[in-house]
């Protein structure tokens, strides 16, 4: 059983090696401009760094090269694993706004890599750094007291903070990315206490436990931070939902008003979204807003009571209350539309016959777009639909 356990564990290592630097490159263009990101981004790329030299084949291949070679990987590693747990502190401090805590860090951390820099050249010749089951520690018992040192002071400082302000932030990603990134922090925590037990102990009982956990929280904190991605990515996608269901409604209404628009639309659907002629993060605000001016220009051209006319019509047709008024405003704007393109004239003022919906009220007076555009939405599917194909009688 402890032998599967270790073999799943080191299986899992190259996969979790990988899924960290996809992580990394994929988060350092908006990290690196990002001060509070940016701690978080160099504790993951140099925990990928230190695992990537912490990988089997490559710890077999640095021994075959001779001891001075496996000594240098052995030394470097640990190094950056110590960087790494420095940037640990660092991004909990940077998230928590805390200048002491930084300040801390940066000093602790040159305090650890000074230490162990001492220590290694302190020890009598030997190759790989390693916590053997049997016998000492290589290069000696203070050096990996100082390296676990810095690893579990890092790892505890970073799971309570994470915890604590992951339960305090309004915001659901900066949550998930903390509970993420603390979760991680929680095992490789774990992972540094098994060796302080053999370390101080001589206790064995973890050891075969400890790849699964340092491959697990490398998968961990690739996840936390490729939140803020995951969120823009589910965003994206939203909005391009949101703006292909529009689209059939938004072109008619710009056909018969096309002043309101920004830009000239492209000539289809699928080339609005793929190659929209705003900045994608306004694709969705840009027709909502269009939209609506298009709508209350079209106003002038409803007759007088058609309103109350079509909400009538689509009550016959079964629609469920809360869509009619989005059916109705439909089925107005169809002949408003057409009125428009006929060239009839319209009316203005308190003349014009089209109340505007509470949605689009509320929005034209600062209220919540995005009420606005799920009413729209409404409106676009009541607009494709046969019940709103009848032209509105005039009473």
């Amino acid at each position: 059983m402890a032998a599967d356990l270790t073999d799943f564990g080191n299986w899992l290592a190259v996969p979790s090696v990988v899924c960290l630097w996809l992580a990394v490159l994929l988060r350092a263009p908006g990290a690196l401009r990002s001060p509070q990101q940016r701690g978080l981004w160099l504790a993951v790329a140099t925990a990928a760094a230190a695992m990537t030299l912490n990988l089997p084949d490559v710890v077999t291949y640095a021994m075959t090269r001779g001891a001075a070679y496996a000594h240098t990987i052995g030394l470097v590693r640990n190094l950056i694993g110590v960087l790494s747990a420095g940037a640990v502190l660092y991004f909990v401090a940077a998230t928590t706004r805390g200048r002491r805590l930084q300040l801390a860090s940066c000093a602790a951390t040159a305090a650890w890599l000074s230490a162990l820099v001492a220590l290694d050249a302190a020890a009598a010749g030997h190759g790989t750094h390693a916590m053997p089951p049997v016998g000492d520690p290589v290069p000696s018992l203070a050096y990996w007291l100082v390296l676990i040192s810095a690893h579990v002071v890092a790892n505890t400082v970073c799971v309570s903070l994470c915890w604590r302000y992951s339960r305090r932030t309004e915001s659901r990603g900066l949550a998930a990315g903390l509970r993420l990134f603390g979760l991680g922090t929680a095992l490789a925590g774990l992972f540094w206490l098994a060796y302080l037990l053999k370390a101080l102990f001589a206790s064995t009982w973890a050891m075969p436990a400890l790849p699964l956990l340092m491959n697990l929280h490398g998968l961990l904190r690739a996840a936390a931070i490729l939140v803020p991605t995951l969120f823009t990515l589910r965003r994206t996608c939203a909005d391009i939902a949101t703006a292909w269901r529009l689209w059939p409604l938004w072109r008619d209404l710009v056909e018969a008003v096309p002043h309101v628009a920004l830009n000239k639309p492209r000539s289809g659907r699928v080339m609005e979204l793929l190659w929209p002629p705003v900045p994608r993060n306004l694709l969705v605000y840009r027709k909502v807003i269009e939209t609506r001016d298009a709508i209350l220009i079209l106003g002038e051209y409803v007759r007088p009571g058609a309103m109350e006319q079509a909400r009538s019509h689509v009550a016959g047709h079964g629609i469920p209350e809360q869509r009619r008024t989005a059916a109705a405003l439909a089925r107005v704007l169809k002949d408003a539309r057409r009125a428009k393109l006929a060239g009839l004239p319209g009316q203005t003022g308190e003349a014009a016959g089209l109340e505007l919906p509470e949605a689009i009220q509320s929005s034209n007076a600062g209220g919540d777009l995005a009420d606005e555009a799920r009413f729209l939405v409404d409106v676009a599917e009541a607009y494709t639909s046969p019940a709103t194909t009848e032209e509105v009688k005039a009473p």
